[in-house]
């Protein structure tokens, strides 16, 4: 596998791929070394993450190679199905999914997502609205829903 670490508007992210797909990105708290040599494997990773983050893609369209069982992977299959700029609940997606009483297995998938930003589990909220839960932290989770928002908040200064 390959690696790399890019510098985000949320921290160094860390990008794991191969000729497979994309296995894993993830984003840390702590400073990282930057990668200035991109494996070619994860290029297109890098710039699609680059345009998310610059307001220019709303969609990603790479070979993702996750590790999982198979109902998290049918989990994050789900979440892809969620529209940039648009939320779902736990409990919606554990409808989709066909079993309503499997709320905290979804829920516990969804934490479980390897994939940051690109299988959108920050879209996943709480059926009253809620922040609930998110493995990059609820501030993260914040930024990025306001990030997809179609609303922006304009300053008043």
């Amino acid at each position: 596998m390959k690696e790399c670490i890019i510098k985000s508007p949320l921290g160094f992210t860390k990008i794991i791929g191969d000729e497979e797909g994309i296995a894993s990105v993830i984003v840390f708290n702590s400073e990282e070394k930057i990668t200035y040599i991109i494996p070619v494997e994860l290029e297109d990773c890098v710039i699609q993450l680059n345009e998310y983050f610059e307001g220019k893609r709303t969609q990603f369209d790479l070979n993702l190679n996750p590790e999982g069982t198979n109902f998290q992977k049918q989990v994050w299959k789900q979440l892809e199905q969620i529209p940039y700029g648009k939320t779902m609940s736990y409990l919606d997606l554990s409808k989709q999914l066909g079993d309503v009483k499997a709320i905290r297995a979804v829920a516990n998938a969804n934490g479980k997502n390897p994939l940051w930003i690109i299988v959108p589990c920050h879209r996943v909220i709480g059926s009253d609205g809620s922040l609930t839960g998110y493995a990059g932290g609820l501030h993260r989770k914040q930024w990025l829903l306001e990030h997809e928002s179609p609303y922006k908040q304009q300053s008043l200064f």
